[in-house]
């Protein structure tokens, strides 16, 4: 079974909200998730992060130490490695971008009110995500 590497962010703004984007392609057209996607071959984590931020939401971050990793079923019958890090935006402009249909900063008490990827609140709440709860 073929195992495609993925990376997410985990990014907190000084007010306890959480960066989301509603995803504008499959998986999960149409929920919400947070910013990320493949590792490109000779990409390291931290360097396809920063990436699919810049293309997603339009911010510059730095990423930070892992938070976790979940394994999700892919269409073709592989599966999504997932590894998430805490994020630190230091740049740019919130905007949508890339396959994002929308980009927000979401209150963290509003999260169980989404429409949300498949297990994504039970990971935060199991990685201890401050303000998720």
């Amino acid at each position: 079974m073929r195992a495609t590497p993925c990376v997410g962010a985990i990014v907190l703004d000084g007010e306890g909200r959480i960066l989301l984007i509603r995803r504008g392609t499959p998986p999960g057209k149409g929920l919400w998730s947070l910013p990320g996607g493949r590792v490109e071959p000779g990409e390291s984590d931290g360097q396809a992060l920063t990436r699919e931020l810049l293309e997603e939401t339009g911010l510059d971050v730095t990423v930070g130490p892992l938070v976790g990793s979940v394994t999700r079923p892919a269409s073709d019958g592989g599966t999504y490695e997932i590894r998430d890090y805490a994020c630190i935006v230091h740049g740019g402009t919130l905007r949508p971008g890339d396959d994002a249909e929308a980009a927000r900063w979401i209150p963290t008490e509003e999260l169980r009110r989404l429409e949300l990827t498949e297990g994504l609140l039970d990971a935060l709440l199991e990685w201890n995500v401050p303000g998720v709860g």
